[in-house]
């Protein structure tokens, strides 16, 4: 092998993809098997940070949602399946004159900052499938996905081109960590210091079919209509828990969802979804060598985002690992977790 992958996530199948297209023979290893962990949810919404107050985080994330659509057609077309993409974008509510105010603000950084390939605008509210105010944002950046299908598509491809994805195996080659939230306490144990944490969420999958529609961010809430038909509604963020059951709190997550979209309210739900989310101390992903083990990488800390930024990551990644050019952001890096000397 060139490489191994330890993770068949998101992060971890995206990257084997990144390198199998340049020629690499990549063997992904995850002994629970594909997208076990949080990168299996419901929910997908692949929706960007506000445009202001620009930075190397938002920018990188731009052109990963900017290259989504080719990049999981090629995908699609590779091994014939069906990631559930599609750039439907998003609408969220103005509820004051305030509020108001700061969207047409945010109109002119995405004007300036979008490059034209999207907007961020203001109009009245189309129909019933609202946030249930009178004039709403409607950005066309955003898109869905279906997460546990994109992991399935991408290993589909990868088998397709000669991949091996197993539950155990010996790591040969370059070996990258792709290992969710018990990789980011490994890394942490490794250099004494934190490189991030997990934080559980908790979602739920509504028998409803508004697949033509855009998804909606309400009361701190993603409402994303699925290709196949149903609702994910998402998510909780829970800093202490203890294991992966779902309870009450998604109960009031879904209160909360149908009070605030009426279209939601007699919905059956089909699948009550929990899982625990790796985020990286900075928020933003953690990407690079391992500090002080020659030949390992890490691709990790996607809380929230990692659909969104896959694309983009893969290809860093693979130019990391395969080329030896580094053009990762200085905020992902994992340098700074690097152990100094007579620290903590």
């Amino acid at each position: 092998m060139d490489a191994t992958i330890l993770g068949a996530g998101i992060f971890g199948l995206s990257c084997a993809w990144a390198m199998v297209r340049r020629g690499a023979r990549v063997r992904v290893i995850d002994p629970n098997g594909i997208a076990a962990g949080a990168s299996g949810g419901i929910v997908g919404a692949l929706a960007p940070h506000v445009p202001e107050q620009w930075n190397a985080k938002k920018a990188f994330q731009l052109d990963s949602l900017l290259m989504a659509e080719t990049w999981w057609a090629d995908v699609a077309a590779a091994g014939g399946g069906d990631p559930g993409y599609a750039r439907a974008g998003r609408l969220q509510p103005i509820p004051d004159a305030a509020a108001e105010a700061l969207a047409a603000e945010r109109a002119e950084g995405a004007r300036a900052l979008w490059r034209g390939a999207a907007t961020w605008r203001i109009e009245p509210a189309p129909d019933s499938w609202s946030p249930g105010t009178l004039r709403v944002i409607r950005d066309t950046l955003s898109a869905r996905i279906h997460p546990a299908r994109a992991c399935d598509a991408l290993a589909r491809a990868l088998r397709e081109r000669g991949a091996e994805i197993a539950r155990e195996g010996a790591a040969g080659g370059t070996v990258l960590h792709a290992t969710g939230w018990r990789g980011l306490a490994a890394l942490s144990d490794s250099q004494g210091r934190s490189g991030g944490v997990g934080v559980k969420g908790q979602a739920a999958l509504l028998d409803l079919d508004r697949r033509d529609r855009p998804q909606l961010f309400v009361d701190g809430l993603h409402v994303v209509p699925h290709a196949d038909g149903t609702t994910a509604i998402g998510s909780t963020t829970e800093r202490d828990f203890d294991g992966t059951d779902t309870d009450d709190q998604l109960d009031a997550l879904l209160a909360r969802a149908r009070a605030a979209v009426p279209e939601l309210a007699d919905a059956p739900v089909l699948r009550r979804w929990a899982g625990i989310r790796p985020r990286a101390r900075s928020r933003a992903p953690l990407l690079g060598a391992w500090p002080g083990r020659p030949g390992h990488f890490v691709a990790n800390g996607g809380f929230k985002i990692g659909f969104g930024m896959a694309p983009k990551i893969a290809e860093a990644m693979a130019n990391l690992i395969l080329d030896g050019h580094d053009a990762i952001p200085e905020a992902f890096s994992t340098a700074g977790l690097a152990r100094r000397s007579g620290a903590d």
